[in-house]
């Protein structure tokens, strides 16, 4: 079986010969040494080019006689939940829907991330105590990553 720290080792090797703002995202070798190789950037998206260059490294670098492989190199999509520190950071400014463990759901703008995890901007509208109409409320929700099932990018096309 091929080894996950050694095709870590061979993406890792590319990424910084490349200069670039990629990172690993998620790294798996199957028992049947299938590769799945997912990569982010921190900033701009991730081209066809970045995927071939580290596709090409780790191929040209493992033996095919000792093991032969199957290699798939991507960029993470969208629609795939956020799993790195890393990629909540590429994402302040945008919209997340974020599920906890407790099945509770919310939705808001990513406004900060630190080590412990993130904050949310969410406006709801509140009875005002004095006033007749509800008034728009904006509340900045703290949330810890050991809190977060799962957060995903809402995908808008305004």
């Amino acid at each position: 079986m091929i080894s996950k720290q050694k095709v870590r080792e061979l993406a890792e090797e590319r990424i910084k010969d490349r200069d670039e703002r990629l990172f690993i995202v998620e790294l798996s070798v199957s028992p049947a040494n299938v590769i799945r190789l997912e990569l982010d950037k921190t900033e701009g998206n991730v081209s066809i080019e970045d995927c071939m260059s580290v596709s090409r490294n780790i191929e040209h670098n493992l033996d095919r006689e000792a093991a032969d492989f199957e290699l798939h190199v991507s960029s993470a999509g969208l629609d795939k939940p956020l799993r790195v520190h890393a990629q909540y950071v590429k994402n302040v400014g945008r919209d997340l829907d974020v599920k906890l463990k407790s099945k509770e759901k919310t939705t808001g703008t990513l406004i900060a991330v630190d080590e412990a995890g993130i904050t949310l901007k969410l406006e709801e509208k509140q009875a005002i105590e004095g006033k007749k109409k509800k008034e728009l409320v904006v509340i900045e929700n703290k949330i810890a990553f050991s809190d977060i099932s799962e957060a995903k990018i809402v995908i808008s096309f305004k």
